[in-house]
């Protein structure tokens, strides 16, 4: 139990943690609206991430029997498909992320909370990327986080309870964060945070954690 709610939080802030485009519409849409559209489009935000995790327990507890047949060639796929991301990561923090254009012409027409929520579902449930690190993470934890219902259910839900909670940091902060976290110096150290994280988790898996 312990085990999947440690995973889940550490997943859920490590997808959520850069500051990208979508971090940076947050900050700016809270700044130019009111906390009540900020925080509404900060658990839409959540709710994707914490939906492309369930997705994620979902396959693999189908798979469990097949990933414990093969369990060292999939952890190997899984630690290589982490350390990817993480260089991934890495790389978009250095250049321009065409999306944010998208959401500064979306932040106009964002006038209501459940406009916001929606708006911000949309524009994260188009990054696949997402569903990919979490299916890599349930792969590598080698079917810990999926060993019974309840324990999947609490990785889901931990992982959401993260996303939720910097989304949320992040629309609350609004023009006092922006200049902080979502400049290019800001970026960066939360890249450079996530990545280890993802890291991190790359060679736990390993090393046979």
């Amino acid at each position: 139990m312990t085990t999947s709610l440690v995973a889940g939080l550490l997943a859920g802030y490590a997808i959520a943690i850069p500051i990208g485009a979508i971090g940076a519409y947050l900050v700016g849409l809270t700044a130019r609206t009111n906390l009540r559209i900020g925080l509404s489009a900060a658990l839409g935000v959540a709710t994707v991430d914490g939906a492309y995790a369930l997705v994620a327990v979902l396959g693999g507890a189908v798979l469990a029997p097949v990933a414990a047949r093969y369990d060292g060639p999939l952890r190997a796929v899984s630690v290589g498909v982490l350390v990817v991301l993480a260089a991934v990561v890495l790389w978009r923090s250095l250049r321009e992320f065409r999306a944010l254009s998208m959401a500064r012409e979306l932040g106009g027409r964002v006038t209501s909370p459940p406009r916001a929520y929606w708006t911000l579902v949309g524009l994260t449930a188009v990054n696949p990327t997402t569903v990919v690190y979490f299916a890599a993470l349930v792969i590598g934890h080698s079917g810990a986080v999926t060993a019974t219902p309840l324990r999947a259910a609490v990785f889901v839900a931990a992982a959401f309870a993260a996303s939720a909670s910097w989304q949320c940091l992040l629309a609350g902060g609004g023009a006092l964060l922006g200049s902080v976290l979502s400049g290019s110096r800001g970026r960066l150290v939360t890249s450079l945070l996530s990545s280890a994280l993802i890291a991190g988790f790359a060679a736990h898996f390993a090393l046979g954690g």
